[in-house]
Formats: structure tokens, C-alpha cells, sequence
């Protein structure tokens, strides 16, 4: 599970927000939100670029930054991930009660099933 930081969260919303951008760009979108500075940022979006979570290309000397689509998914999993598990059992009842048809809730009994066996838990 890849677990992000409040800037780092922040960062990333700027980047999904209009990607590409520049450095300087998201230093621009975080106003107010997230006053740092400029090299913090860049040193922000290096470290989500080694993980991953971002792309990025040199245009014109600088680097442009987008979301990657792997990346994004991962994040948003967690996110999902975390949301849940924080409200406890009633996070989890909402999704099981919230499920639209009997072959989601067999997914996801069948995931739950793969995860215990992985971690040598009991059914």
C-alpha cells in the first residue's frame, strides 16, 4: 500500500487537477493550501515520481509532471482502502450493503478468502 503524506496528497491533487504541469505550476495551484516552497515541492513530486505515481518529461529544461495512470489507481485504492477501514465495521457494512448484485458480493467474499489464505488466517 503506498501511504502519502498531507503534501503529498496535495501535490498530486494539483498534478490530477491539470496535468501536465511544472513545478512552478503547482507551486501556483497550492496558494493558500499548501504555502511552500519551491523547492519543497519539486523534492515533493520527485519522490512520488520514484514511486511511481507520477510522470515526467523534460519540455524546454523543465520537468513537466503528469498523473501516472497506475499511479492514480493505486492512490485512489488506498484512499477508498482508508476511508473504510477508519469508520471501522460500519465502513465495511456500507460496502457490503451497498453492493449491487449477488455476483459483487461472491468477488468479494472470494477476495476476502485469497487475502486470509495469503496471510494464513483463519476463514
Amino acid at each position: 500500500m503506498t501511504t502519502l503524506g498531507s503534501l503529498e496528497q496535495q501535490v498530486m491533487a494539483a498534478v490530477w487537477g491539470q496535468p501536465p504541469a511544472t513545478v512552478r505550476e503547482v507551486c501556483g495551484r497550492l496558494q493558500g493550501v499548501a504555502d511552500r516552497a519551491y523547492t519543497t515541492i519539486l523534492t515533493t513530486l520527485d519522490r512520488l515520481h520514484r514511486k511511481g505515481l507520477v510522470e515526467r518529461a523534460k519540455v524546454n529544461g523543465a520537468w513537466v509532471y503528469s498523473a501516472a495512470a497506475e499511479g492514480r489507481a493505486r492512490t485512489e485504492a488506498d484512499a477508498l482502502a482508508a476511508a473504510l477501514l477508519a469508520h471501522g465495521p460500519t465502513g465495511l457494512l456500507a460496502l457490503v450493503e451497498q453492493s449491487p448484485d449477488e455476483a459483487t458480493l461472491d468477488q468479494l467474499a472470494a477476495l476476502i478468502a485469497a487475502r486470509r489464505g495469503a496471510t494464513g488466517g483463519t476463514p
